[in-house]
This record gives C-alpha cells, sequence and structure tokens, in this order.
C-alpha cells in the first residue's frame, strides 16, 4: 500500500467526518423547524380519520375534505379558547404571582409542624434532607418561577401554531403526491412492503394519538373533580398540569400527586397537623391513587393496547426499557416508535419467528 493511497484514504475519512459534523451542526441549528414538522405530522395523524370520513362517507373531494377538516379544527380551538384559556390564564396568573413572601412562610411553617411531628417519633427531618438531598428541591420561589415561565410561553406560541397549522395542510392535501413521489424513491424490489409500512403505520399511530387524547382528557376529568371535591384552589389549572404530565408514563403521575399533596397541605396552613393537615393529604393522595388505578388499569390498556394492537404487558415492558435506555424522552415516544418497528419488521421480516410472535395482531 503505497503512501498515496494512505493519504487518500485519511483525507476521505476526514472529508466525511466534516461532512457529518457539519450535518449534526445544521440539524441542530434547525432543531426548531424539525420540532414544527414532527409536531405537523402528530396532527397530520390525528386529523386524517376525519379527512378520510369526508372523503370515502360524504364524497367530497380530497382538498374540500382537507378544507373542512381545518374549518372543525379551527372552530373547536376558538371554542377551546374562548371557553378554557381565559380561564386558565387567569388561574394561572394567579398561582404565579403569588406573593413569594406569603409563600416562604407558608412553607416555612409547613417544615416547622411536620419537623415537630417527625421528631416526635425519632425522626430529625434535617438529617433526613441533608441525607437525601433534597433540600435544594425545596426552592420556595420555584412554583411562580414555573407559571411565569408557562405563561411566557403560552405568549409566544402563536408562531408555533401557525407554522404547524400551515405544514399540517399540505401534509393532508398532498398526501398522494408525497406518495408518489415516494415511490421513485423506493427501490422496486421493496416497493410493496414499504407502502404497505407507510399505510399501516399511519393508520396505527392516527388511532394512538386520538387515543392519548381521549386518554388525557378522561384523566384531566377526573383529577379537576377530586380537586374540586377536595376543595384545592385552581383546581381547573392543576388538574390541567397534571394531566399533561401523564404524558409521561408512570413518573408523570407520581410527579402529578406529589404536586396535589404539596398545594393540599399549603392551603390547610393553619389547621391542625395532626387531625387535618395530614389525613386531608392522605385522602387527596389515596383519591389521585384511584384515579391512576383507573387510568392504569381501564384507561391506558382499552386505549393504548386497542390502537397500537400491543398487549398492555408488551407496552409496560416497553416503555420500562425505553426509560432505562433514553430516560424520560424515551419514554415517551416509546409506544410510537415500538409500533413502527413492528409495523416494518412484519413487512420486511414476515418469516422471523419473533417478528411472528410481536406482530400476529397486526
Amino acid at each position: 500500500m503505497t503512501s498515496k493511497i494512505i493519504s487518500d484514504g485519511i483525507l476521505k475519512a476526514i472529508g466525511k467526518l466534516v461532512l457529518i459534523a457539519l450535518l449534526l451542526l445544521f440539524i441542530f441549528s434547525i432543531q426548531t423547524v424539525l420540532l414544527y414538522v414532527l409536531l405537523s405530522l402528530i396532527l397530520a395523524l390525528i386529523l386524517n380519520p376525519l379527512v378520510e370520513f369526508l372523503k370515502n362517507k360524504c364524497k367530497f373531494n380530497n382538498l374540500w375534505a382537507v378544507v373542512t377538516t381545518f374549518i372543525i379544527l379551527i372552530l373547536v380551538m376558538a371554542l377551546f379558547v374562548l371557553m378554557v384559556v381565559p380561564l386558565i390564564t387567569s388561574q394561572a396568573a394567579s398561582l404565579s404571582l403569588l406573593n413569594t413572601e406569603t409563600i416562604q412562610e407558608k412553607i416555612t411553617f409547613l417544615y416547622g409542624d411536620v419537623s415537630f411531628f417527625l421528631s416526635e417519633r425519632g425522626l430529625k427531618i434535617d438529617e433526613l434532607l441533608k441525607e437525601f438531598e433534597l433540600k435544594s428541591i425545596l426552592q420556595l420561589d420555584l412554583l411562580p418561577t414555573f407559571f411565569n415561565g408557562l405563561l411566557g410561553f403560552l405568549s409566544s406560541f402563536g408562531v408555533a401554531i401557525g407554522a404547524i397549522l400551515f405544514i399540517t395542510f399540505f401534509f393532508l392535501k398532498d398526501k398522494v403526491n408525497f406518495i408518489s413521489g415516494a415511490k421513485k424513491i423506493i427501490p422496486d424490489s421493496h416497493e410493496d412492503e414499504t407502502l404497505n409500512s407507510i399505510h399501516k403505520i399511519n393508520e396505527l399511530l392516527s388511532r394512538y394519538f386520538i387515543g392519548l387524547l381521549l386518554q388525557l382528557f378522561i384523566v384531566f376529568i377526573m383529577y379537576f373533580i377530586v380537586l374540586l371535591i377536595f376543595g384545592i384552589n385552581n383546581a381547573l389549572i392543576i388538574a390541567f398540569l397534571c394531566a399533561i404530565l401523564n404524558i409521561i408514563p408512570y413518573i408523570g403521575p407520581l410527579i402529578a400527586s406529589f404536586l396535589a399533596a404539596l398545594l393540599s397541605m399549603i392551603g390547610h396552613i393553619g389547621d391542625d397537623f395532626q387531625t387535618v393537615m395530614v389525613p386531608s393529604t392522605i385522602y387527596l393522595l389515596i383519591a389521585f391513587f384511584v384515579v391512576q388505578l383507573i387510568d392504569n388499569n381501564v384507561s391506558q390498556p382499552l386505549i393504548f393496547s386497542k390502537s397500537t394492537k400491543s398487549h398492555p404487558v408488551e407496552i409496560f415492558l416497553v416503555i420500562l426499557i425505553a426509560g432505562f435506555i433514553s430516560g424520560i424522552v424515551g419514554m415517551i415516544i416509546a409506544v410510537p416508535l415500538y409500533t413502527i418497528i413492528k409495523v416494518i419488521g412484519k413487512e420486511f421480516f414476515p418469516d422471523n419467528k419473533i417478528v411472528k410472535v410481536i406482530t400476529k395482531n397486526i
């Protein structure tokens, strides 16, 4: 091997590394745009069943089916904004603009009650907090900061919504053109398998995301009813946030329960710690546990298992493994990604024994 061949190989390797680095830099610089595209694709999957219904049952042509779907979507969004958003915004504003000194006093008072209660039983809360490094978590201005940040996010949400709706419209309108373009790129030997995969993925993910919205709505209603029963202030915004946290499987409901318990204890500042505050908080946690029990054993299995055609244990293991590998992000994307892998496996490796077992219902 001559020195020229070696040097050419080194230069090619360096060139490839530079191109990869530039590609990654480019992807990083347009990550917001890629997020808009991903969210638009999810919205298109959610709306696609309605478009197909208008085309097949109401005999609309493709353009009018998409336009009608968007008119319905905009009307629903407008109704949501007019009825719900002002109430949520006002409650969030009142919660985020609470006097920090008042919160400080209430948390300090609560800390004293808890410390006295535990010290009577031979436990020192300072040592417990130091051992578990929890003192850094109890920053008393985190709650107002969080809600102020949330309001800032909502105020800049308009541009994102406009971009996502624009991209979604053309995803739905030009779906046939996208498939035709894909046919030209896909090798003829794998064209049928690829197109069948796209069709099944579109169907299953449409059902999954619609099911996810339904599940979040059901959980939101149950949380809201529980918070109203226990007289928690700002019940609507807290129920909304707890429902959104449910997007994170298993961990989200735990965070929601902790948030509700903390706000319940703050709301009972001044009441007797042992006879009022502790029992009320325990009852609230039990109620949240019942909500999560209903969600985990009724809502999620019925909605997710049927929408993705996977066994509940299968879904649980996939989420658990994804959580160990990629943390919270992995848990959120685990089910859609697993569904895509299953469909591709069934189309391209139909004779594989493992693939046959996990895709028997697809």
